[in-house]
């Protein structure tokens, strides 16, 4: 019973493990391009403004309004990556990044009032999905023109 146990926590552990740094490789293997940006001023997204306030970001500085900028960014890439035809990413990306900014937006509530710096490092790790989803839409877009 004990070993079975053991071996649960133990596989629950490396999954997590594995799940966190899958999603940071994908963030961080993509390439800077233009087309999220060209995306961002289409769509009217907030993200380019809330990764530059984080960057330049206060002790004190009100976390809130930039969780919901996301908030609301997410909302309309979510719209386009459901019914834009030729947009999405790879399955299993998607559904990795998804998962990953739904737990990172859980961990931001729990982390608000604790501890700014958890807080703020959710926030970018949120703000770097959308930059991504925006990315590959635009790239999608692209090639579907």
């Amino acid at each position: 019973m004990l070993s079975s146990i053991l071996i649960i926590g133990f596989s629950l552990v490396l999954f997590i493990y594995w799940f966190r740094y899958t999603c940071l490789l994908i963030l961080r293997a993509d390439p800077e391009e233009k087309s999220s940006a060209r995306v961002a001023v289409a769509n009217h997204l907030k993200f380019p403004d809330v990764q530059a306030r984080l960057e330049a970001a206060v002790g004190s500085q009100e976390l809130d309004p930039l969780w919901r900028s996301l908030e609301n960014d997410y909302r309309i890439l979510r719209y386009l990556l459901d019914h834009g035809a030729g947009l999405g990413l790879p399955a299993i990306e998607q559904a990795l990044l998804l998962c990953d900014y739904q737990i990172m937006k859980l961990w931001y509530r729990l982390t608000r009032n604790a501890s700014a710096s958890q807080a703020r490092q959710a926030l970018h790790e949120m703000s770097s999905i959308v930059c991504y989803l925006s990315r590959r839409i635009g790239e999608g877009s692209a090639y579907s023109t």
